[in-house]
């Protein structure tokens, strides 16, 4: 009522045209103070640390997390097999990258798609899983979505099986470390997929963007991610003396601030005493603007923030890092194969295990990794 008697006094515009200035600021400035994170322990759900986790977020690659769960269940349920075939159609491969460029009639096993996926991060293999396992990409997402509800995620959801970034596609911190946890105790037979520290097809390797594999004391695993929108993701899962904790990281600027902070919360976790820590199940709802999904772009994909990203690199281009606990790898990767079937396009491709086997696919190759930065 004040605003509509001013607005007839002739002094109305100015004052609305102020507040929605304002308004606008405190949106603008929202994504800066969000930064969600937690650190959870995946038999007790005991959370060491944790900040933001209800806020929404886009998911970007860390999506490919439910699509390997909404497969493992498919598979659980006797659908198909590790050997079905995924058939790389056109809408597949019309995605963008990261991607493996396969055209549409080739075909790999779901073994190898599996791989690709969660290595490679390659968009075009999680749609062509998605028609393998769902009959349509969209019968798929609905799939996954479902998934999501039953088993906790109470504010995400999916509009496709990649993580491109689109209205509709969101998740939290605490519904990752729910879906990380359930992936780790219903499904550990297929921990191995998370634990690649890279891939060969036979042409080319690829090498896990995960710098924690290999790299920090117990990691086995999970999940990384980024576009604009989301800044740079990540799932990390990690073992010690029987001990099993889970990290999420939402919103880092760098890739080697994303493994450094993850580093830290799992380390956090493996030799801190749960005792008083609440329970994931016990954290009530928190933060005022958690319905809206933050977008980072502006402050990710900015030119300034691309020059700090390419000073936080080595000559040779690799990654530095600052975690203490974060060592170099000094020898070659171990790859596994993944690629096309044989007779499906490509002439170098083999049969082999699945990645829950041993033997006669494992490989290795030089393969640039990252770094820790000397500290001085």
């Amino acid at each position: 009522m004040v605003t509509v008697e001013f607005m007839r006094q002739g002094m109305g515009r100015a004052l609305v045209a102020l507040a929605i200035a304002c308004a606008a600021l405190v949106m603008t400035a929202l994504p800066s103070l969000a930064n969600p994170r937690l650190v959870v322990d995946v038999d007790t759900l005991k959370v060491y640390e944790h900040q933001d986790i209800f806020q929404k977020w886009y998911p970007a690659s860390l999506t490919k997390l439910m699509t390997a769960y909404t497969t493992f269940r498919a598979i659980k349920a006797g659908q198909l097999t590790l050997q079905s075939p995924v058939v790389m159609s056109k809408n597949a491969a019309a995605e963008p990258p990261s991607k493996m460029f396969y055209k549409p009639g080739q075909a790999m096993t779901l073994d190898s798609a599996l791989k690709m996926m969660l290595v490679k991060s390659a968009n075009d293999v999680a749609v062509a899983i998605a028609e393998a396992v769902g009959g349509s990409e969209q019968g798929f997402i609905d799939r996954m979505n479902a998934e999501a509800r039953r088993i906790g995620m109470t504010s995400s959801h999916f509009i496709n099986p990649n993580g491109l970034p689109g209205k509709g596609q969101y998740t939290t911190a605490r519904d990752l470390a729910v879906l990380a946890v359930t992936l780790k105790r219903e499904f550990p037979e297929y921990a191995p997929y998370f634990a690649l520290e890279g891939i060969t097809t036979g042409k080319k390797d690829y090498a896990n963007y995960n710098m924690l594999i290999g790299r920090f004391d117990g990691a086995d695993g999970m999940k990384t991610g980024f576009i604009c929108a989301s800044g740079f993701n990540q799932v990390s899962s990690a073992m010690r003396s029987g001990r099993r904790v889970v990290s999420v990281v939402l919103g880092e600027e760098s890739l080697g601030a994303r493994a450094d902070e993850s580093a830290r919360l799992l380390q956090t976790a493996l030799t801190t005493s749960g005792a008083g820590k609440p329970s994931l199940t016990q954290i009530a709802p928190y933060g005022e603007n958690r319905e809206l999904v933050v977008d980072v772009s502006k402050q990710i994909c900015s030119k300034q923030a691309a020059k700090v990203r390419s000073e936080g690199r080595d000559e040779a281009g690799r990654q530095k890092l600052l975690s203490p606990y974060i060592r170099e790898i000094n020898r070659p990767l171990k790859l596994v194969f993944a690629g096309l079937i044989p007779g499906s396009g490509d002439s170098t491709a083999k049969a082999g295990n699945d990645a829950t086997g041993q033997g006669d696919t494992t490989e290795t190759a030089k393969v640039p990794i990252p770094v820790p930065r000397p500290s001085f």
